[in-house]
């Protein structure tokens, strides 16, 4: 009988599937590069923002939501999906991922406005969502902790891949004649390859068990974390409302109760969206509070770096992506080689200790960066943040897959990546509106040193405009806009330093437990 009729006939028996090293191979290339989708559409849309915000008439708000709905979507749907792997069958959901991401994808390139560009980034983000939790689960299914740290470089590798190779293909694709729509439609093949791939290869034999969904749960989750989010991005600004406000005091009060009801929700219910026992468990609890960190870092500071290249240092999309390689090469060599000597050795903690604090020091190199600072310190604070984060992303995941039981896999996991995303997403949008409110008051401060303006701010010639429409600003205020915001990027990676701070501190309490070499 042959080995494929073999398997077959077991999982007609009702009897696991025994995957040999080469399905195992084959299947990982599968759910990688769906994974890698994912995270492409994260990355590579950020070098094209600046051309999509033009053609669509879209301002600095616009752009830091346009990165934000995809964050916040995945971050409030990655629980979902990491309870329903617990619960179904993991290989369908992650075909359903798949789909719900093709389709948010087209959508997105389709796009004719910002509101609807918004909102296919969200249904983006539900599918981004289901490719990163089912992906975590898979691994974690199929693959033994102590060989898993191989294959967490893997997936480590690849996130490193797009999270700096993504925005130097959108360059190439916004500066060729195909378009800005094109960043939305690339991701669109790989999905699909992926999908037939995973559908061949990846047999999980699911055991059906009684199913309970915590709707309440992730009604409360998702409502919670986008009102807080949408707070931060519009409070302070001319037109919205003021910190001391009825706005401010309904919504960040509005947030905190749902908060509250949502922790009492999930200490009752039997299948919780976010488990708090698994939550309170010590290397999770501290390993969730450093993947918030984490999140601001990754995606919150490296969103604005090809912003920062196109607008400060007039570089074209091509080679503002160019310009970013030094991150990718630092967090390739980072996932592969953490994951290979964990393999080897079994030991975990001190790639997460040398990691964290080898990016606060990037970091902090990056806060010091102005519109004319030389490109060899930037490309050494690229590379450094990127090995930090390649010691660290994948290996926290392994530390927690580590310490739960096999059923709590996926839960776990999407814990993980859930709050990895929450700060990610919180990120964008407070980085993004430090960023805009430091060029506002730079901008208004060169216009009324050059007599502009009056020092009232009246008279108005962009005074204190957020627009990224540069092509219709007078010259002279368009150099001048330039260098505010390149002067004003630093403010954002300093600040991100001091939040990375926080990862490294929660490091040093995490209790290294050997990695055990079953399943």
């Amino acid at each position: 009988m042959s080995e494929q009729s073999t398997a077959v006939t077991r999982e007609r028996q009702g009897d696991q599937p025994q995957m040999d090293q080469k399905e195992v191979l084959r299947s990982i290339v599968g759910v990688l590069a769906a994974f890698f989708a994912a995270m492409l559409a994260t990355t590579i849309v950020s070098i094209a923002l600046p051309t999509i915000m033009d053609a669509l008439n879209g301002t600095q708000t616009d752009f830091n939501w346009v990165l934000t709905a995809a964050l916040l979507a995945n971050a409030a749907t990655t629980p979902i999906w990491g309870k329903l792997a617990d619960l179904f069958d993991k290989k369908r959901l992650l075909q359903l991922g798949i789909l719900t991401f093709v389709a948010g994808s087209l959508l997105a390139g389709f796009a004719i406005n910002i509101p609807m560009l918004m909102s296919a980034r969200v249904i983006q983000g539900i599918g981004m969502g289901g490719l990163t939790a089912m992906g975590m689960a898979v691994i974690g299914t199929v693959i033994p902790p102590r060989e898993r740290g191989r294959y967490s470089g893997y997936f480590g590798g690849v996130m490193a891949l797009a999270t700096a190779g993504g925005p130097l293909l959108g360059g190439v694709i916004v500066d060729s004649p195909l378009g800005w729509r094109w960043t939305f439609f690339i991701g669109v093949p790989i999905a699909l390859i992926s999908m037939w791939m995973i559908h061949k290869t990846l047999h999980i034999k699911h055991v059906a068990r009684k199913v309970y969904i915590d709707w309440a749960g992730a009604v409360l989750v998702t409502v919670s974390v986008s009102v807080l989010l949408i707070w931060v991005s519009y409070v302070g600004k001319a037109g919205y409302f003021e910190f001391n406000s009825w706005q401010t005091y309904a919504m960040v009060g509005g947030s905190l109760a749902l908060i509250a009801l949502l922790i009492w929700v999930e200490g009752r219910v039997p299948e919780p969206i976010i488990p708090l026992r698994i939550i309170a468990m010590r290397t999770t609890a501290l390993s969730i509070i450093a993947s918030v960190s984490i999140g601001v870092a990754m995606f919150g500071s490296g969103a604005f770096l090809g912003q920062y290249f196109q607008v400060a240092r007039e570089a074209s999309p091509t080679l503002a992506g160019v310009m970013t390689l030094p991150m990718i090469l630092g967090n390739l060599f980072g996932s592969v080689f953490s994951g290979q000597m964990i393999s080897r050795h079994g030991r975990w903690k001190i790639f997460l200790v040398v990691g964290a604090s080898v990016n606060i020091g990037a970091l902090a190199l990056l806060g010091t960066m102005s519109h004319d600072t030389n490109y060899w310190i930037l490309a050494a604070g690229m590379f450094f943040n990127g090995v930090g984060m390649g010691f660290m992303v994948q290996n926290l995941v392994l530390a927690v897959q580590n310490n739960v039981k096999v059923t709590d896999i996926g839960t776990a996991s999407s814990s993980v990546a859930f709050f990895r995303s929450v700060g990610g997403a919180a990120g964008v949008a407070v980085l993004g509106a430090m960023l805009s409110d430091k060029v506002s008051s730079l901008v208004i401060h060169a216009l009324t040193a050059a007599h502009l303006i009056s020092p009232d701010g009246s008279s108005g010639v962009a005074s204190g405009s957020t627009s990224l429409d540069l092509s219709t600003m007078p010259p002279a205020v368009r150099v001048m806009y330039e260098t505010a915001f390149g002067d004003a990027t630093g403010v954002i990676f300093m600040a991100s330093a001091a939040v990375a701070v926080v990862a490294l501190v929660c490091i040093l309490f995490i209790k290294e437990a050997p990695l055990r070499r079953t399943v």
